[in-house]
């Protein structure tokens, strides 16, 4: 499967964006696909996950209520949703495919394809 994020930009404190992903390639019914981010210095961290077949979403405690994970199985385009954007939500954001379901969803190990960052500055 390959991936491509797109979405990314620059807004004030408390706004909006919708970050994309396009996966092509492979059918994605045992997948899970998923955001993480890394931030200037920091490691990279687990934001939202999402099973392709049940929908199933799970998120980052941080996020979690502003964020929402959805895709379109049709399209096969995940969005994540980012409201009430903070200063700390600041980071390039991945989105990232697991397709052999070993390990855990929150963890950047289990997944084994990446596309490649959009950036994401939130100002105050």
């Amino acid at each position: 499967v390959q991936l491509q994020a797109s979405g990314g930009g620059s807004v004030q404190a408390g706004g909006s964006l919708r970050l994309s992903c396009a996966a092509s390639g492979r059918t994605l019914s045992t997948y899970v696909l998923g955001w993480f981010r890394q931030a200037p210095g920091k490691e990279r961290e687990f934001v939202a996950a999402i099973t392709w077949s049940g929908g199933n979403a799970y998120y980052a405690s941080s996020v979690r209520g502003r964020f929402t994970l959805s895709r379109d199985g049709v399209k096969n385009m995940m969005y994540l949703q980012m409201s009430s954007l903070k200063p700390e939500d600041t980071a390039v954001y991945y989105c990232a495919a697991d397709g052999d379901l070993e390990g855990s969803i929150y963890s950047l190990t289990s997944y084994e394809t990446w596309g490649q960052g959009t950036q994401v500055t939130v100002s105050s």
